[in-house]
């Protein structure tokens, strides 16, 4: 039995540049979500902002607040996870986890656009911030509960 990991919110963002076609990053950001999470469930924001050399980068916001989404949106990502992900995170966890409780991981943009849920450390990623409920709310508090998460049957 898996032990549910219990969220305020959740975070996603990612950026999309001048040479990628926004309708494929968009796509990619599809893949984490659940096909009954609906589009009026997530709170989007797309910001236009520009790069270092002046290039224009689209900063693409999405939250879920929601516990029904959240609980939708974690069981989902954590099927979605490779085993091979799940001990890097479960590995990782310390160092994913910071001192408000919140537990970040990076996804692989190129691969979700593909349907392939692929935790990266690399550039091109979507960025997922999964603000933790832990008590008592302390950093250990929270690393055990991504653990127990992570550790879950499938």
């Amino acid at each position: 039995m898996t032990k549910r990991l219990q969220a305020h919110n959740i975070r996603i963002r990612t950026f999309i540049h001048a040479t990628e076609d926004p309708e494929k990053v968009l796509e990619a950001l599809e893949t984490l979500f659940p096909e009954d999470i609906s589009a009026k469930d997530v709170d989007f924001e797309v910001i236009e902002t520009e790069g270092y050399f002046g290039n224009p980068i689209l900063v693409v916001d999405a939250e879920l607040r929601h516990s029904r989404n959240i609980r939708k949106f974690l069981e989902n990502l954590r099927n979605m996870l490779s085993e091979e992900d799940r001990k890097y995170l479960w590995e990782h966890a310390e160092e994913k986890v910071d001192e408000t409780g919140t537990f970040y991981i990076r996804f692989d943009k190129q691969k979700a656009y593909l349907g392939e849920v692929k935790v990266s450390e690399g550039e091109d990623v979507i960025h997922v911030r999964i603000k933790v409920k832990a008590f008592p709310m302390k950093k250990e508090s929270v690393v055990k509960a991504v653990r127990e998460w992570l550790e879950g049957e499938e």
